[in-house]
């Protein structure tokens, strides 16, 4: 379920995601349209954290597997997995489900920033029965 916090908090995130495109454009590295992303939403006063270390938890026991989310921002109100590619597949769909599974985060974005408008490259994705 989404919470009334996590929608309000969707909509900067949107328009933060839109101000840095609109000033970058496509065809960057995606590590570049993430150092820009945290810093409109820092900008914003948000608390983001980037490359978040993420176990996994199998029968009781934490296995580091090298997973990290992109940005987790307002302390695990929602996850945003950055993109720069041609466009977005299942794949892409299916890491951030599964990252938003073991964080137990409801509410994601994938942004693919290699587009000419935005628009095309957002992927709003919730998780049923998560927080």
């Amino acid at each position: 379920m989404v919470t009334q916090e996590q929608e309000n908090l969707a909509k900067k995130v949107l328009n933060c995601a839109y101000n840095v495109h609109s000033f970058l454009g496509p065809g960057l590295l995606e590590s570049a349209y993430q150092a820009c992303l945290q810093y409109e939403l820092t900008q914003q006063g948000f608390f983001v954290e980037c490359e978040k270390s993420l176990p996994l938890i199998y029968r009781g026991m934490t296995i580091e597997c090298g997973y990290r989310i992109d940005m987790v921002v307002e302390h695990n109100q929602i996850i945003i997995e950055n993109k720069a590619v041609k466009e977005l597949t299942d794949i892409h769909l299916a890491q951030i489900l599964t990252y938003m599974r073991l964080s137990d985060i409801s509410l994601g974005f994938l942004f693919n920033f290699n587009t000419q408008h935005l628009k095309d490259g957002i992927k709003r994705v919730i998780l049923q029965g998560g927080s």
